[in-house]
């Protein structure tokens, strides 16, 4: 059996980026929370607010750790499998990669350390700094990495030299670069899927306490303040959706097709369809479920001008409809119950019963995967949709290869990722589930909220001691 060079780096480089970005957007969602509790503690001196900071601080740092280990890999795929790639985009992918470094790394990593480390070393005031440090860190670091492929997307604010193999694309323009007609729709996007994890997170972690009777007080006080943030980010996730939508429909008219099963363009409104199987060799949607004229409405914001459908395009431009499809609507269907989970136990706490809702905590515990499903899903309509180009209509696929890499040596690179991630992944499960178990450390006494309260706060084991036991 002959072995396809091109689809076997795909399949590579899509393992270790998914397998990457199970950990970037929870350190952007976490970010917010510590920052949120930190401020807290500064502003009423409540040693409850350090006890939970303490405990999340732990998780973020871990999370983080994965984060950076499992992205590096990435980075050298690109000059391995994709050097033809890597030298059409590399002028921009520079810049935005560098500016990410500079710029978001190194502000993101260096006040962890005091994040961590910094516990009764510095001031209430140089901790609530760091922590909001980390989290515009983590913000700066998704703001580039979106950049860049934003700009594969829609490219903008450059021209091109060189010819054949050698071409490749050069910045006349930076911040043209950088507001590319995509960045922001997708930036904002990004981060309210990162805010969605890191609050249902917080939830499930919370609602396990709760069903097990540990932690009351901590879990109470943790999953109110993250349920205020899963709430405003999934209302928000779909108003931030549609203006995505609509800049896809003007800008990548094939894949908002695709997104779709949109195969007719047709002289009259377009259908929205809610559910179906595209069939993409007969350019048809079987077994469809459809609003009329749906998609005109939410594209052109009235009901009877025509959407662009898969006809406009030649055979070989279509993206896979099947998998854009299902994984763009599987992803609305998460948000939508996102919506609906979040409201509901915003009902019953405004009621003062949330927490005699086993069931609803229950939902809450398994919730989190749904989560990370959701966010997994979004990129995979952004890049399968963008296929069959890597650089949409300067570079396709399979002529950005690297010309020298050979199928088996992919293939053997693809079991020796899955062995390692899968190692990886498992320790890092247990990890995470050790410092679950453990919880958040005790106060020697009740608390009242207030100043004066850091002093009620128990012993702690140092810090850096307890994180290098941990790992």
């Amino acid at each position: 059996m002959d072995l396809d060079v091109v689809m076997l780096s795909r399949v590579q480089f899509a393992l270790t980026v998914m397998f990457h970005y199970l950990f970037p957007p929870l350190t952007i969602g976490l970010g917010v929370v510590l920052a949120f509790l930190l401020g807290m503690r500064l502003k009423t001196g409540d040693a409850r607010y350090e006890a939970a900071a303490k405990f999340w601080t732990g998780i973020f740092a871990l999370n983080f750790a994965m984060g950076v280990a499992t992205g590096i890999v990435m980075e050298f795929q690109f000059g391995t499998n994709w050097s033809t790639y890597s030298r059409f985009v590399g002028d921009v992918f520079g810049s935005a990669l560098a500016a990410e470094g500079i710029f978001a790394f190194f502000l993101e990593s260096g006040f962890l350390g005091v994040l961590v480390f910094g516990w009764n070393r510095v001031s209430p005031r140089m901790h609530f700094f760091a922590a909001l440090m980390v989290a515009v860190g983590g913000i700066f670091s998704a703001v580039w990495i979106v950049v860049a492929n934003s700009w594969q997307q829609t490219p903008a604010g450059f021209h091109l030299v060189g010819e054949g193999d050698q071409m490749r694309a050069e910045i006349t323009d930076f911040w043209a670069m950088v507001f590319n007609p995509s960045s922001v729709h997708r930036l904002v996007h990004v981060i309210i899927g990162s805010f969605i994890l890191g609050s249902f997170f917080v939830l499930s972690v919370s609602a396990w306490y709760l069903l097990r009777g540990k932690h009351i007080d901590f879990a109470k006080r943790s999953f109110s303040a993250a349920l205020v943030l899963a709430l405003l980010a999934s209302l928000a996730a779909p108003i931030s959706g549609h203006f995505h939508a609509q800049q896809v429909a003007e800008t990548q008219p094939a894949k908002l097709a695709a997104m779709e099963g949109h195969f007719e363009t047709g002289d009259g409104p377009a259908p929205l369809h809610l559910f179906g199987i595209p069939d993409q060799e007969a350019g048809v949607m079987r077994y469809g479920l459809a609003i009329p004229a749906g998609l005109s409405f939410l594209v052109h914001e009235d009901f009877e001008t025509p959407v662009t459908g898969l006809n406009e395009f030649p055979r070989d431009e279509w993206p896979p409809v099947l998998i854009t499809f299902a994984s763009f609507h599987i992803m609305v269907g998460l948000g939508v119950c996102f919506i609906g989970l979040t409201l509901l136990a915003a009902f019953f706490r405004l009621r003062g019963t949330l927490f005699e809702k086993r069931w609803l905590l229950w939902i809450f515990v398994f919730a989190i995967l749904g989560t990370y499903v959701a966010n997994m899903l979004g990129w995979m309509t952004a890049e399968v949709g963008r296929q069959p180009w890597v650089v949409y209509g300067l570079l396709k696929t399979e002529d950005g290869v690297s010309k020298s890499v050979k199928a088996n040596a992919v293939l053997s690179s693809i079991i020796m990722f899955g062995l390692l991630y899968t190692t990886m992944l498992a320790l890092f499960l247990y990890i995470l589930n050790e410092k679950i178990q453990k919880g958040p450390q005790p106060l020697t006494a009740a608390t009242p909220e207030g100043g004066g309260a850091l002093e009620a706060a128990a012993e702690h084991i140092d810090p850096a001691r307890r994180h290098a036991a941990d790992l």
